[in-house]
């Protein structure tokens, strides 16, 4: 059966010496790139300057401290077991939390593939097998005579397999501004995680300290309405006998039953702040009485309170921190950027097996391949496209410094609006305090007096009120003062460290994630550094390319 040649083929031993010429061009070419490319596009991060003050402006009270100290658990100088265990609960449970951990995870992830994208791009196995038909009516075959045409088998059936591989060099850095841009997407996952954390705990203890106050203000509320009953018994006697006119049973059952109408309202309160922590416990709205184990006085404030000075802000509040990683990352993507100004160098080749109507494919008769020692692309028309997405990526880098600043400034305005709320708040409750005294003893006096026909009703209708307004100014002004306390550590950035050495993420989830896809050993918990100092920075590659907590 005659032959039909297609393709002229050199002989084997003339491939392979070509292909032997071939990889010491790409070795050569290899080299020259490695000693080329430490040039890197786009601009090193530094970290911004941010305006700071030398010290706050309520050091000099002798309840400030200008001290260092440790603020991992705060809430501890409250002194209240139950709040201790109400956090404790919320950091193991808090669903919002918990997303944030996962984030974590998933920026893990993308800074595998970032530091994946530095090596060989494309890198893929291929095979299969085909079956072809050639027309015995067309070019080839039909300029043959129709004797040896018949005679032809116009069919193959071909089986090939092969490894293709391309790979794009990071000539001008970018795939390296891809990885520290990953590498700090990650460091502001974990700082904001750690804002999170930051700002559960504080509205963990501010929702308890304000259901404190509730049941603070109940409390005077019920007790004045035992009072004023009293005092509608009275005028009811003094009516009943003649004493007076109807005039002060009905001043005295108005002023009582709207200091009853008071208390439906707190117990609403009550119940949406239960409701409250009930979600930052992340369980249903519910009885917190296994939680909360009945009604129990304000916390109260420690004598001295140490605050540091303002620079620490910049190391301790995660907040600070995730700024100046989210401006880190957005530097990187300069640098991104810039490398399509340039032209992109690339290698690649395939090699592979390939037989047809015939056996022995790994032979050397059926070697086939080909190789790419350099091929480059440059897009150099593109009307501006280029060079605006870099300013594009630019302006954004320059928003984010900014933000970075203005982030420092809030940071010292919340810490300064809490001393100041925290040391006025208290000259506030010791007037107060003396101010409820004097309004129940006038109260006592007056119910005295009325009842002996010394004075009319309108002086005990006066001082009643007096003596309600004053006992809830009281009640929310030691609740205040708590509050502020509180905010005072949130501004500091206390909390966070909290989490040093437990689990971020649930168990469960875990073992669920880790049965549902291959994470390999990211699901492996490892602790990070507890110190601000040891942190990352947002270039630590080698520690990222572990788990994270």
């Amino acid at each position: 059966m005659p032959e039909i040649r297609l393709l002229a083929v050199k002989p084997v031993s003339q491939c392979r010496a070509q292909m032997r010429l071939w990889s010491r061009w790409i070795s050569l070419l290899f080299l020259a790139l490695l000693l080329t490319s430490c040039a890197t596009l786009g601009p090193d991060f530094k970290k911004p300057s941010a305006p700071v003050e030398k010290k706050w402006i309520e050091v000099d009270d002798p309840q400030i401290k200008a001290e260092p100290a440790d603020y991992s658990t705060w809430w501890r100088v409250l002194n209240d077991p139950v709040l201790d265990n109400l956090i404790e609960t919320a950091c193991k449970q808090n669903l919002s939390l918990q997303v944030a951990g996962l984030r974590i995870l998933e920026a893990r992830a993308f800074l595998g593939i970032a530091i994946g994208l530095q090596y060989p791009q494309a890198q893929s196995l291929s095979g299969g097998y085909s079956y072809q038909k050639f027309s015995k009516n067309a070019p080839p075959l039909s300029e043959f005579p129709n004797d040896i045409r018949n005679q032809t088998d116009a069919t193959a059936n071909i089986v090939q397999a092969g490894f293709n591989a391309a790979w794009e060099l990071d000539f001008w850095g970018k795939f390296r501004r891809g990885v520290e841009a990953a590498d700090a997407g990650l460091a502001a996952s974990i700082a904001s995680y750690d804002t999170l954390l930051v700002l559960l705990t504080a509205e963990v203890s501010s929702a308890y300290v304000v259901i404190r106050t509730l049941e603070q203000r109940l409390e005077y509320a019920r007790s004045n309405v035992e009072i004023q009953k009293r005092g509608l018994r009275i005028a009811e006697v003094r009516f009943e006998g003649g004493e007076t006119s109807e005039l002060d049973v009905q001043q005295a059952r108005s002023l009582l039953r709207n200091t009853q109408s008071t208390i439906p309202v707190l117990e609403i309160s009550v119940r949406q702040a239960q409701n409250g922590i009930c979600v930052l416990l992340g369980i249903p709205p519910g009885d917190l009485s296994a939680y909360i184990k009945g009604p129990g006085p304000i916390p109260g404030a420690p004598s001295e309170t140490a605050v540091g000075i303002p620079a620490d802000l910049l190391r301790r509040r995660p907040d600070i921190r995730l700024a100046e990683f989210q401006a880190a990352a957005q530097g990187a993507l300069i640098g991104v950027a810039e490398d399509d100004l340039y032209p992109h160098f690339a290698v690649g080749g395939s090699i592979g097996f390939a037989v047809g109507n015939s056996n022995g494919i790994f032979s050397g008769d059926s070697l086939v391949g080909f190789f790419t020692p350099f091929s480059f692309r440059w897009d150099i028309f593109n009307y501006g496209r280029i060079k605006n997405n870099v300013r594009v990526q630019d302006a954004r880098f320059e928003q984010l410094l900014v933000t970075y600043q203005n982030k420092v400034l809030e940071a010292a305005r919340e810490v300064e609006n809490g001393l100041v709320g925290f040391i006025r708040t208290q000259q506030q409750e010791k007037f107060l305090v003396d101010a409820a005294q004097s309004a129940d003893r006038a109260t006592q006096i007056a119910l005295l007096q009325y009842k002996e026909g010394l004075t009319d009703y309108t002086r005990v209708l006066n001082t009643q009120q007096l003596l309600v307004a004053q006992q809830d100014n009281l009640a929310s002004s030691r609740g205040d003062i708590i509050r502020y306390l509180i905010a005072v550590y949130k501004s500091l950035g206390g909390g966070w460290e909290s989490r040093v050495g437990k689990d971020i993420i649930p168990e469960q989830t875990l073992e669920t994630m880790g049965k549902r896809t291959d994470w390999g050993d990211l699901l492996t918990p490892i602790s990070l550094p507890v110190e601000p100092e040891q942190l990352p920075t947002g270039k630590d590659v080698e520690l990222f390319n572990k788990p994270m907590w």
